[in-house]
């Protein structure tokens, strides 16, 4: 056990030093408050692909699956079918729009559409969005780590976080999309691995038939409401997260992004099966370990390099994960709040150095509350659901300008927060899930203000010069 644990220590102190060293190297396109938050622009499309796939694929998502593939078999897996849907969608509805519109922030976008109010409503919520998603990102990587590397989970969340906010505040954007390209690749690969260690170790997949019951094979286990909910947090997280437009708007061009999307779409439902299979072996492996510790038991048994490998993945892809949403809600905060509000003047390098502050209240405040998390998957969809609601503001922006009014956008975004986390808290009562409020309360709050909406005032009639010409 002892070498077992050597091996995998090594290789994972060996990896994450080549990180640390890709981050070093590109410190220097960290000196502005642009070169940190955009990292310079052009990055081709399997890039920023292989950016977006590490930070959905992350440690929550990942255990998150595999935690109900344990519970409830196979159909786990329709979460993954979702953000790929979402990713298609995004290619082919909202790339191009994102684009031209010329903001690279959703509170940005949505201000042009609907006035300042709603900017510093659509910063708020984002960055609590993506708070809720770093507590279950934090508490994933934690999980694993401490059950790999022998070590008490709570000091295992606490390296996780420091080592994360050190690497994103040196390197910027640049260093994120650069380290998550490798990221992926080893989360991809190692998620193959535990599957394939997870299937021999029970037997195949027909054992597999044998031993569960055939519900966890019925692909409509987990119940259509879920399967819609996940569809509506998924799509809806998709179309309006920060860090989601801040990396398709560094491409060349609309083509580009949009590849990336495909990329990301097609890679998605096969990780989500195996992920879902993983969890299900788990339930067969350790019948006796909770649901949230079948994926980092099973980590624990596989062979020492491929346990490396895995652990190597998970780690990355939590510290990828993390970088995203911790770097996306302090470029909102300095763009939306620092800047017009304490910096006008626009010195630069009072942003830069608010930003790395911002990076680190954002990396460490997650912490607090992910010492105690376990539903991961759950914790994780809330801060899905939440975005939902903007989601549904852009599309309105876009493709329906004139419906609703600036108010009922606003309002929207307020009441949509108070009752989506209100309602996660109540423990989504009579089976409704939260993510139908998100969806819900802005169409309903812009629906109301059109009906309500003051026609546009006529300009007052001129009367016609009276002729002086004599006929």
């Amino acid at each position: 056990m002892e070498t077992r644990l050597v091996i995998i220590a090594a290789i994972t102190v060996g990896y994450f030093a080549l990180m640390s060293w890709i981050t070093f190297s590109v410190r220097r396109h960290a000196n502005s408050s642009d070169g940190m938050t955009a990292g310079g622009r052009n990055y081709p499309a399997y890039l920023i692909g292989a950016l977006l796939l590490s930070e959905f694929i992350g440690s929550s998502v990942s255990i998150g699956t595999a935690q109900k593939g344990f519970e409830l078999g196979i159909s786990a897996a329709w979460n993954l079918v979702a953000l790929s849907l979402g990713f298609l969608l995004l290619a082919l509805v909202l790339v191009r729009k994102y684009k031209e519109s010329g903001q690279s922030t959703i509170s940005g976008i949505l201000a042009s559409a609907y006035g300042e109010p709603i900017r510093y409503a659509a910063s708020v919520l984002t960055i609590v969005a993506l708070s809720i998603v770093a507590v279950a990102l934090y508490a994933g990587g934690g999980a694993v780590l401490a059950a790999v590397l022998h070590i008490d989970k709570t000091v295992a969340i606490l390296l996780v976080g420091a080592i994360t906010v050190a690497y994103v505040s040196l390197g910027g954007m640049r260093s994120v999309v650069y380290t998550n390209f490798a990221h992926s690749i080893m989360k991809y690969v190692g998620m193959i691995l535990a599957l394939a260690y997870a299937l021999e170790a029970t037997g195949g997949i027909h054992t597999l038939q044998a031993r569960l019951p055939a519900a966890m094979f019925d692909w409509t286990a987990i119940g259509w409401g879920q399967i819609c909910a996940w569809m509506i947090g998924g799509i809806g997280s998709i179309f309006a997260t920060q860090y989601v437009i801040q990396a398709l708007v560094s491409t060349d061009n609309p083509a580009v992004a949009r590849r990336a999307c495909f990329y990301v779409s097609s890679l998605m439902i096969p990780f989500g099966l195996m992920a879902a299979l993983v969890g299900m072996c788990g339930a067969v492996l350790y019948p006796g370990v909770k649901s949230i510790d079948a994926f980092p038991t099973l980590i624990a048994h596989m062979p020492a390099f491929s346990a490396s490998v895995m652990v190597v993945g998970l780690a990355g892809a939590l510290f990828g994960g993390i970088a995203a949403t911790t770097l996306a809600s302090a470029t909102l905060a300095m763009k939306d709040f620092y800047d017009p509000m304490f910096n006008k003047e626009k010195n630069d390098r009072k942003s830069v150095r608010f930003i790395r502050i911002a990076i680190l209240v954002a990396g460490l405040l997650p912490l607090v509350l992910a010492l105690s998390a376990e539903k991961l998957l759950l914790i994780a969809f809330l801060g899905k659901a939440l975005r939902a609601t903007l989601a549904v503001l852009v599309l309105m922006a876009f493709y329906a300008p004139r419906f609703g009014t600036p108010r009922g956008a606003f309002v929207g975004v307020i009441l949509s927060v108070i009752a989506t986390i209100g309602w996660f808290l109540a423990g989504n009562p009579y089976g409704v899930d939260s993510s139908y409020l998100a969806l819900a309360v802005p169409l309903l709050t812009m629906g109301i203000s059109q009906v309500f909406k003051q026609p546009p005032a006529e300009a007052p009639k001129v009367p016609a010069a009276r002729s002086t010409a004599s006929f």
